[in-house]
């Protein structure tokens, strides 16, 4: 697990190497489902800062607003495992493109909502499709990247995601004091159609036939893919407080420049998209996760501190160099020793990962907020990435305590 050749069974190292700088990662589906995944996420990044100032618009208080967000994390999270078992049995296309379209007709949907408990419903919705959508997005990744390049792939996988996050908080702020909160959300609902139109242009590769073991009712997750998503939980935890209240925190504060923030962060989570993936290829998850975890850490520090925009942006650095570090190196330990049929349940584990650390951070420090104050809800995220670092170091312990037996 160290060392990427590990994972190359059955071929001779000198081979694996070889065969490495031959396969091509950007093919025409590897761009198509990079463009899909960008405008799905744009779409998306630019209701995450505004669907807070909506629920304010609307009359509701930060314990609604986490209630709000935490119910579409959860929604997403509860889907995922029927999304995994619909990737082996009814094809990534049907899937993908189902989700795409539920995605789409949701967030439309909030331009003719006058209610937060219309708005609830509605959020349920989009979770639904936004979990079937980006399992099926991140399976067909999988699909298409070389398994001997998986890890630097997953990471220009993650920049398309990651571009949309440079612009789509930042637009998202800037419509919504332009224009009304209708005339955003069908902007929002159009780039969802736009990745609709790409993805249905990939050619996907056909799927084998499931195994037995895949109509049992109670299969939700795949076992080799738990520990890296557990790690995961505990560090998009943080996300669940920044996407959430980091808006009003610096507004409470008086502090300009949210959308620098989010700017600056996805900028840093670029630069390390272009290396984290290929190191973690060579050397493995323990020359990235510690280094990465410790950059959010320091991130959560500095906004539960806050005195100025300066602190705002070097911790927006941080927490992206962080985040760009860790997350593309866990996705691919996630999938790695999965089998070939069980790769969407992989994908799945570890976005109902991804989804629950965002649902119960919104959920959480909303209630923190409430009662404690805006601060002490990154206090309580830099507890979280500190949980994720010890068990982390515990992974590392079990796993040389196995090999020494």
């Amino acid at each position: 697990m160290n060392d990427w050749r590990e994972f190359a069974v059955g071929e001779p190292q000198s081979q694996t190497i070889i065969d490495a700088t031959k396969e091509k990662i950007w093919t025409k589906d590897f761009i198509l489902i990079c463009l899909a995944n960008f405008f799905v996420f744009l779409g998306f990044q630019m209701t995450l800062p505004t669907i807070p100032l909506f629920v304010e618009h609307l009359g509701g208080n930060d314990q609604l607003i986490g209630l709000v967000v935490g119910i579409f994390t959860f929604a997403a999270l509860m889907v995922r495992p029927f999304a995994g078992h619909a990737l082996e049995t009814k094809g990534r296309r049907f899937v993908f493109l189902l989700g795409l379209a539920i995605f789409v007709l949701s967030v439309g949907s909030y331009s003719f909502i006058a209610s937060i408990f219309l708005l609830f419903m509605m959020r349920v919705i989009q979770g639904i499709g936004w979990g079937f959508s980006t399992t099926a997005s991140g399976t067909i990744a999988t699909d298409i990247i070389p398994a001997s390049r998986r890890g630097e792939g997953m990471g220009y996988y993650g920049l398309s995601g990651n571009l949309a996050l440079a612009f789509g908080p930042s637009m998202g702020l800037l419509l919504a004091g332009m224009l009304s909160f209708r005339h955003l959300f069908l902007i929002c609902a159009v780039l969802g159609l736009a990745s609709l139109l790409f993805a249905s242009n990939i050619t996907y590769k056909k799927i084998g036939q499931p195994q037995v073991q895949a109509h049992n009712k109670w299969d939700i997750y795949e076992k080799s893919a738990l520990e890296p998503s557990i790690l995961l939980f505990f560090l998009t935890v943080t996300f669940g407080g920044i996407a959430s209240f980091l808006p009003l925190y610096t507004a409470q504060k008086e502090i300009s420049g949210i959308q620098w923030y989010f700017l600056l962060y996805a900028l840093a989570l670029m630069v390390t998209r272009t290396f984290a993936g290929r190191l973690y290829d060579r050397k493995g998850h323990q020359a990235v996760f510690i280094p990465g975890a410790a950059l959010i850490f320091i991130a959560m520090l500095l906004l539960a501190w806050l005195p100025s925009n300066v602190i705002l942006f070097t911790a927006a650095i941080l927490y992206g160099l962080g985040f760009g570090t860790v997350q593309p190196a866990l996705q691919a330990w996630s999938v790695e020793k999965a089998a070939k049929n069980r790769k969407g349940m992989a994908n799945a584990t570890f976005f109902a990962f991804f989804d629950l650390g965002v649902g119960v951070g919104a959920m959480v420090f909303g209630q923190i907020g409430h009662w404690f104050g805006y601060s002490s809800i990154y206090i309580t995220a830099a507890l979280s990435v500190l949980i994720s670092i010890s068990f982390y170091l515990y992974i590392l312990h079990k796993n040389k305590t196995l090999r020494t037996v």
